[in-house]
């Protein structure tokens, strides 16, 4: 156990290990597919869309189970 401890101190201590990370980082990145403008808005204002649809869908339901109660309980 104490020799792999060791191993890790000195893989880290030298600094590959992190110039490896960005190296492997940046190429990762590189082979991102990035979208463009028009597809970053068009999917946002879907996304908006969808979320107000939502909200107003849990708001209609949230009412008439409020409805139900009242004419229940008062």
């Amino acid at each position: 156990m104490d020799k792999k401890n060791e191993a890790e101190i000195k893989q880290s201590a030298d600094g590959s290990s992190i110039t490896k990370f960005f190296q492997g980082t940046k190429e990762e990145l590189d082979k991102v597919v990035w979208p463009n403008r028009q597809q970053v808005v068009s999917e946002s204002a879907a996304v908006l869309l969808m979320v107000t649809a939502s909200a107003a869908l849990i708001y209609i339901v949230d009412g008439f189970f409020s409805w139900v109660a009242k004419q229940v309980f008062f």
